[in-house]
């Protein structure tokens, strides 16, 4: 499985990304970690903080919308799992951020710029057991 080498839309991306959570900290004080987010929707406190919680989720949701009404086409995307796999993925991926206090949008693009030690240790050890999953998958079990 090869992957789309595709610098101008991640250097957008990545820029979208940043600006969203310079605003979300200038604006709220909050920081922009997608499963902190969502967990505090589901275990919100009060009406405002479910309402802006509310909002990223679903700015988040209707995104893909939001680049057809103005590119004309759906982003790909391409998942070559069953859906039974995405759902045992997702909460293999939601008991490691509550394990890891964290995201990697929270960790990797909030921790990391407020210089926080936790993410400073996270983030490294989210690459390292990235890369060694895409090894075992792609090489030992020829995916």
């Amino acid at each position: 499985m090869e992957t789309a080498f595709t610098p101008f839309a991640s250097l957008g991306g990545g820029l979208a990304i940043g600006l969203g959570a310079v605003m979300l900290m200038l604006g709220l004080g909050r920081i922009l970690g997608a499963t902190g987010i969502m967990s505090g929707l589901v275990f919100a406190q009060n009406r405002a903080e479910a309402s802006w919680r509310a909002a990223m989720i679903l700015g988040m949701i209707a995104a893909p919308g939001v680049i057809f009404l103005v590119s004309g086409t759906m982003p790909a995307v391409d998942v070559p799992v069953s859906p039974t796999m995405i759902v045992i993925g997702g909460i293999i991926v939601g008991f490691g951020a509550s394990l890891g206090s964290g995201c990697t949008s929270g960790h990797g693009v909030c921790g990391l710029s407020r210089f926080s030690i936790r993410s400073l240790v996270a983030v490294p050890t989210f690459m390292a057991t990235a890369g060694i999953t895409v090894f075992i998958i792609r090489h030992m079990f020829g995916a």
